[in-house]
């Protein structure tokens, strides 16, 4: 459905930009409006671009698709990172809402701003 290397592209341009895109602005960039469907199958592609990026040392770039309501990625994003909890820089949030998670996000969402503006 959706083309892994457009959704890397858009997601390194947003990167360099420093601006993260919620779940609705992503799809209408691919041509799609929101469906609960559409936004589940791209988080799939997320989630495989940001393993690719892990084994390549790369940081992830899931962490710039975000729910419009709070700025924050879906609970997907933290469930399927929990795995990777003593890797990721930071303190793992207790809870994929509130304050620790924000500020959570917010280091990754850092980190890949850095990372990809880097000359």
């Amino acid at each position: 459905m959706f083309d892994p290397g457009e959704v890397r592209e858009i997601l390194k341009g947003a990167a360099r930009a420093g601006n993260a895109l919620t779940y609705s602005q992503m799809l209408g960039l691919l041509g799609y409006g929101f469906t609960r469907p559409k936004m589940r199958a791209l988080c799939k592609v997320l989630d495989a671009h940001d393993e690719d990026a892990r084994i390549a040392g790369e940081p992830g770039l899931a962490v710039l698709v975000v729910r419009q309501s709070d700025g924050l990625p879906g609970q997907g994003w933290f469930v399927s990172r929990s795995h990777l909890s003593d890797e990721m820089q930071g303190e793992w949030p207790l809870d994929w809402e509130g304050v620790e998670a924000k500020n959570y996000v917010a280091l990754h969402q850092k980190i890949a701003f850095d990372y990809w503006r880097a000359p």
